[in-house]
């Protein structure tokens, strides 16, 4: 995860402002809104509007007014009013557009009890914000352990800090409901803050922790998804997608929001398309769909007697069929139909270039032993010219070596005659 101004690092956060999502450019934060009225100025006269929206921890994000008119740009840390002492968090968002995300999320902005924002965030502000942060993890692991002590059915997901590190809020996930009264009695002993607990569910904990999903992309939820509808199986149904519970759910255990970004297409196209409970009367026999293509508008039929045998009918042919059945008129049979939806596939790709196939490599290679049999040939009668030719150099040496030796005893016989 990076932004445009920060490179990823080996451990996965940016390079560059080494806060793992938070960085100043607001490029890698989660629910980024763009600000495409920031190089457009007011009309004169007019004053900037005085809210702003300011994010926390994931995807927490909440308005508060500028009574100060301090002048605040996107990145900017600042302290805000909380219930009891301050809290830290982030400017994300500042200008005309703040007064476009309240009308969106139905908050009031002439309302003047909204929460207002102190002051710049200081150094000293900043340095105990991220002591509280480095220590959320270890109290998630300890708060965990307590709560399997007193055997309570419930999951905690999620540990908030507020920017003064007066109060620490547990987000968890149950079933049902917990009685968790002794719970925060343990961890307000063990920790020494004040604790609060809140209920959230599967979806808003796959929010709030965010991941990656089987499509490769993060989640929809924790990086731009602000509302959760309610996804049914039956918007699988109308989508012809097999009632796989494995495939079609979440790291939420619940059906993918992405189910319902094409629903309305798919309930559009169907509306003059032929149901799949469809039964067709022809001389033949009954014949019962087994197969329907929306995006071709193909529909697949098989008879009663024959049902491993498909024919494919266009939508215009079943719809003519059945209105011949509304008259009480059988066809004769589905073949007469299925004859003109075969259609010759056309040549695409000629090969007038001379460019070489892309099938080039699928063929079977030439077998090579050919000229492995030639050289050895030629190896071998190379080899024999060899060995005739020293056999005849040897013979020609001990024939020379033979007439030297009689020229010798001759020799030797003359001088003792002698």
């Amino acid at each position: 995860m990076g932004c445009s101004s920060c490179s990823t690092g080996k451990d996965g956060q940016p390079r560059g402002c080494k806060n793992n999502g938070t960085c100043g450019t607001d490029g890698c934060n989660k629910l980024t809104v763009f600000d495409w009225l920031s190089n457009m100025s007011l009309p004169s006269g007019q004053k900037p509007f005085d809210c702003v929206e300011v994010r926390f921890k994931n995807s927490r994000k909440e308005f508060f007014r500028n009574t100060e008119n301090l002048s605040l740009s996107i990145g900017d840390v600042v302290a805000t009013q909380a219930q009891s002492g301050h809290d830290i968090g982030m400017v994300t968002l500042v200008g005309e557009l703040v007064k476009v995300q309240m009308k969106r999320k139905k908050v009031d902005f002439k309302d003047e009890a909204l929460p207002k924002v102190y002051r710049k965030a200081s150094q000293g502000d900043i340095d105990k914000w991220q002591k509280c942060r480095d220590r959320e993890e270890e109290i998630k692991k300890r708060a965990r352990e307590i709560a399997i002590i007193l055997k309570l059915q419930m999951k905690i997901s999620d540990v908030e800090f507020q920017g003064d590190g007066s109060k620490a809020t547990f987000f968890y996930t149950a079933e049902e409901r917990v009685d968790f009264r002794q719970l925060i009695k343990d961890m307000a002993k063990a920790f020494g803050i004040r604790i609060e607990m809140r209920q959230i569910g599967y979806r808003q904990e796959a929010q709030r922790l965010g991941g990656i999903g089987s499509c490769g992309r993060e989640l929809c939820c924790s990086t731009w998804l602000t509302d959760f509808r309610s996804v049914s199986t039956s918007a699988a149904r109308y989508q012809q997608l097999s009632l796989n519970p494995q495939k079609l759910a979440g790291q939420c255990g619940k059906l993918k929001c992405c189910l319902n970004y094409e629903l309305d297409m798919y309930l559009e196209a169907l509306k003059d398309f032929p149901s799949q409970d469809t039964k067709l009367f022809t001389e033949k026999g009954l014949a019962f769909c087994q197969k329907t293509d929306i995006f071709k508008e193909m529909l697949w039929f098989s008879y009663k007697d024959d049902p491993s045998n498909w024919h494919v009918l266009s939508k215009d042919q079943v719809i003519e069929i059945l209105q011949k059945n509304k008259k009480k008129e059988k066809v004769a049979s589905l073949e007469e139909y299925t004859v003109d939806n075969f259609v010759k596939e056309e040549k695409v790709f000629e090969n007038v270039v001379g460019q070489d196939s892309l099938t080039r490599f699928d063929r079977p290679k030439k077998s090579r032993n050919r000229k492995r049999n030639r050289n050895k040939q030629k190896a071998s009668a190379n080899s024999g010219n060899g060995s005739a030719d020293s056999k005849v150099q040897n013979n020609q040496k001990t024939q020379s070596g033979q007439r030297n030796k009689k020229r010798r005893n001759n020799n030797k016989r003359r001088q003792n005659n002698g």
